[in-house]
């Protein structure tokens, strides 16, 4: 166990890194066992396994924040247990109880203490859970054993020089989910099927492609692996709803913030590509970035820019500090959303 690591707390990216201690739990004849912390960080699985086969997994992402006094806090743990808990229902995978998930969490914060990043660096420790199906197994069937496992990063601050917008394209030619598919469950098939869009859309100079959905091609879903929200120009906060949307805990914490915190009105409703004339702000949202501010957003070769290509709008910019203030401990969470490391 180390009492201190050699970081550079300025410069991490969003990359691997080793730490300490992860956390193991295997779920057999209909039971998960009590889940331990172990050194290595490689798992040793049967090569017959549905997670290697049939892409039987899901995983969550979450952070533990150092607060000003030194705590150390968990945003919204039991809102990822659900979530997971819902992925591993639509592949039929076995529930965490939520107890378990977060205790878990808890545990390999604690285990890797020195890794959580100082207060003010703006870095945090991020936490991937992750649950795969294992075992012998050759048929297309649910497996006969599962991995739970949790492991931690310290990663930086994603905006390095301060928040600024970006601009996003439409992808025409690829959805990222299905109808009636696995598109609201987080699994890595959608990932792996989001991969060559997003290369595309950087080697044309955008961030990221946004996705309309895939029926009619006529509504924005998702922006790249984030959710999408917008301005409208008489102060609504809006954002998609879909069934085949990942129910970003980010997103919903910012619905809360926008009509809690900022006096908004708030809707999830449909959001059609040809009337982004409504939105005089918008922005993706996710765990990594809480949001990237779009600039703009390329669509039939036109490119409709919102605020700014360069400055971030001031509805953005509020919603931004107040969630970022809550995570960090600064501004006072609604209750139950943060959950103390002790």
């Amino acid at each position: 166990m180390k009492t201190n690591v050699n970081i550079d707390w300025n410069n991490l990216g969003f990359d691997y890194m080793k730490t300490d201690l992860r956390y193991v739990s295997i779920w057999k004849d209909g039971n998960w066992d009590a889940g331990n912390l172990v050194e290595d960080n490689n798992i040793t699985i049967s090569e017959a396994s549905t997670a290697i086969h049939y892409g039987q997994q899901c995983f969550e992402g979450l952070k533990a924040y150092r607060t000003k006094d030194g705590k150390i806090q968990l945003f919204r743990p039991d809102e990822n247990a659900k979530r997971i808990n819902r992925s591993c229902n639509r592949i039929l995978m076995p529930e965490i109880p939520v107890e378990k998930f977060i205790d878990a969490c808890i545990q390999v914060v604690k285990a890797n203490e020195a890794y959580v990043p100082p207060y003010g660096t703006g870095a945090t420790l991020y936490l991937r859970p992750y649950v795969i199906g294992i075992g012998d197994n050759l048929g297309v069937r649910t497996a006969p054993e599962f991995l739970f496992g949790i492991f931690c990063c310290p990663v930086g601050a994603y905006f390095k020089g301060g928040m600024s917008p970006v601009n996003f394209m439409i992808s025409e030619e690829f959805d990222r989910a299905a109808p009636h598919g696995t598109g609201a469950a987080k699994v890595g098939g959608n990932y792996a099927a989001s991969l060559l869009a997003h290369v595309q859309a950087v080697e044309k100079g955008f961030a990221d492609c946004i996705y309309l959905d895939p029926a009619t091609h006529t509504k924005i879903e998702e922006v790249g692996a984030a959710n999408f929200f917008g301005i409208t120009n008489d102060d609504v906060f809006v954002t998609p709803k879909s069934p085949s949307i990942l129910a970003s805990i980010t997103k919903y914490s910012l619905l809360h913030v926008a009509k809690e915190y900022l006096g908004l009105k708030t809707e999830e409703r449909d959001v059609l590509i040809n009337n982004l004339s409504e939105f005089k702000e918008a922005g993706a949202c996710g765990t990594a970035a809480v949001i990237s501010p779009i600039g703009g957003i390329e669509y039939k070769n036109e490119l409709h820019v919102f605020h700014s290509e360069t400055e971030v709008g001031p509805v953005t910019t509020k919603l931004y500090n107040t969630l970022y203030g809550i995570q960090f401990g600064d501004v006072e969470a609604p209750k139950g959303w943060i959950v103390e490391v002790k």
